[in-house]
Order: C-alpha cells, then sequence, then structure tokens
C-alpha cells in the first residue's frame, strides 16, 4: 500500500525544483497535493503532472507571507481534500551579497519569505492540530521545513539567507518540543540540490553529469526521504535536521554545551584569555563556513 494514501500535503515553491519532485513523488504514494507557488502557471503544471499521471492535485498561488493569506491556502486544501496533515515549507529566495553590500530590503525579503513564510501555514494548522487533539481525535500531523548547510555552517556572501535557514533550524526545535503533545512532528531537511536558486549561486558545481552516471544533485533524490517523513510511519522522529544529498543521508548535529570550565567564582578579565585558549584547544573544530 501507499505510504501516505488518504493523506493530503501543502507545499509551498512546489512550481519547480525540489517542490516539483517533492509533490510529484508524494502523489505518487497516494497523498492529495496542494501545489502552492506565486507563479501560478508553474503550480498548475505541477498539479497538470500529477492528475496525468492519476493523482489528485490542486494549484494554489496564495502569498506563503502573511497570516490572512496562508489562511486562504489551508482553506483550499480543505475545501478539496476534507482535511491536511502534512506541511512542507519549501519556498525561499536568494538576494546574495556580500554582508557589507546588503540592502534592507535584501535582508528584510529574505526573511520574509523564508522564516515569516515558515511561520503562517505551521501556525495557522499548529492551532487546528491542537484543537482536534484537545477534542480527543488522533492526530498524525507533520511540519518539514528547509535550513540548509548555508543555515547550520554560515556561507560566504549569504547572511541573510543563513540567518533565516540557521534560525529555521532554531524554530524546528521548539516545534517539535511545543507539538509533540498533540501528535506533531517537526522535522527540517537541509537538501541539496539543483535548483533554480543553486544554478545561480553555482552553476558549475551542480550540473547535470553527460556521462550517464548518477546525478548527484537531481531534486528527485531528496524526495523520498520528504515523503517518509511525511508518512504515518515516521511518528517516532521529531526534532532532527537531515542533510539530503544525492544517496548520502546525515543527521545534523546542533549546537550544545561543549568543553567547559567552571572556577566557582567570578573570572578576573586576565584570566579570560588562558581559559579559552585551553577550551578551543580541547574543543573539536567547528566546520568551515561555506565560501571560506
Amino acid at each position: 500500500m501507499a505510504i501516505c494514501e488518504g493523506r493530503t500535503v501543502i507545499i509551498t515553491g512546489a512550481g519547480g525544483g525540489l517542490g516539483r519532485a517533492y509533490a510529484l513523488a508524494f502523489a505518487a504514494e497516494g497523498a492529495n497535493v496542494l501545489v502552492n507557488d506565486i507563479r501560478r502557471d508553474a503550480a498548475e503544471d505541477v498539479a497538470g503532472e500529477i492528475r496525468e499521471l492519476g493523482g489528485e492535485a490542486l494549484a494554489n498561488s496564495d502569498d506563503i507571507t502573511s497570516l490572512v493569506s496562508a489562511q486562504r491556502i489551508v482553506d483550499a486544501a480543505l475545501q478539496a481534500f476534507g482535511e491536511v496533515h502534512v506541511l512542507v515549507n519549501n519556498a525561499g529566495i536568494l538576494r546574495d551579497r556580500m554582508f557589507i553590500s546588503l540592502t534592507e530590503e535584501d535582508w528584510d525579503t529574505v526573511m520574509q519569505v523564508h522564516l515569516k513564510g515558515h511561520f503562517c501555514l505551521a501556525n495557522i494548522l499548529g492551532k487546528r492540530w491542537r484543537d482536534q487533539a484537545k477534542a480527543g481525535q488522533t492526530v498524525a500531523a507533520r511540519i518539514i521545513n528547509t535550513s540548509s548547510g548555508a543555515g547550520l555552517q554560515g556561507s560566504v556572501g549569504q547572511s541573510n539567507y543563513s540567518a533565516a535557514k540557521g534560525g529555521i533550524a532554531a524554530l524546528t526545535l521548539v516545534q517539535a518540543a511545543e507539538l509533540a503533545r498533540y501528535g506533531v512532528t517537526a522535522n527540517a531537511l537541509a537538501p541539496a540540490a539543483r535548483t533554480s536558486m543553486t544554478e545561480s549561486a553555482m552553476p558549475d558545481v551542480v550540473k547535470k553529469p553527460e556521462d550517464g552516471a548518477f546525478d548527484a544533485w537531481a531534486a528527485e533524490n531528496v524526495a523520498p526521504l520528504v515523503v517518509w517523513l511525511g508518512s504515518s510511519l515516521s511518528g517516532q522522529v521529531t526534532g532532527q535536521v537531515i542533510e539530503s544529498q544525492g544517496g548520502r543521508l546525515s543527521l545534523g548535529d546542533g549546537w550544545r554545551t561543549g568543553v567547559t570550565r567552571d572556577k566557582g567564582a567570578q573570572w578576573r578579565p586576565e584570566e579570560i584569555g588562558a581559559v579559552l585558549e585551553q577550551l578551543l584547544a580541547e574543543a573539536p573544530k567547528a566546520q568551515k563556513v561555506w565560501g571560506s
């Protein structure tokens, strides 16, 4: 039996790239799919592909960055399919510049789409799932967020994007802790794939191989993980950040309290240098910032 039979998923930014791959993969596993993308034609094309293959899909182009318009997305899914079980927050944009060259608009636009875009739909659906759980219904809901290696390690020329994606990783941890009691899991992806965003940022790196070799940058490689996380089989996995590229899956190892010195009293300023030198010598080395 298909692992998402009877489940409904909302996928943002699903008109191309990773979102399209997720939408097709969810439909192949029996899910009803709301294909959300601000590019209406792109959303219609993907929804049409799903229907041609015998699946159920609805195109939607409402804005994900306000609660009012996000409510319209949820209402459309409920009207078409009766319930929503899975949210895949995938939509994103880039405004790449070195930090001191960023404009206020570059900063605000990236935060609006990534951070606020992750908030609005999850907030609306989280309240719905909470109310269902409190009413005695069994809930097996899933929030799947999109972070990035840039958010986990940082990326030169992408301070706005890195900050937003790091915020999404932290948001995921809090969602997982707060929503577990209602039958809701929250996990984040850090996918590496060929999309319009990565092709604009690093075209030579993500180029499709011409020799028929395994295409490690194909968006379709990430889709099986997303579909499994959206299924009812994944209820024991929450609060994770999972990196995925090609045939590789890795668990992100987040910030944690590391090596420690406790004097048991207040440090004097002249003591700090030696203590930090000892701590840095003992601590594992951090991964390098991308591009450094």
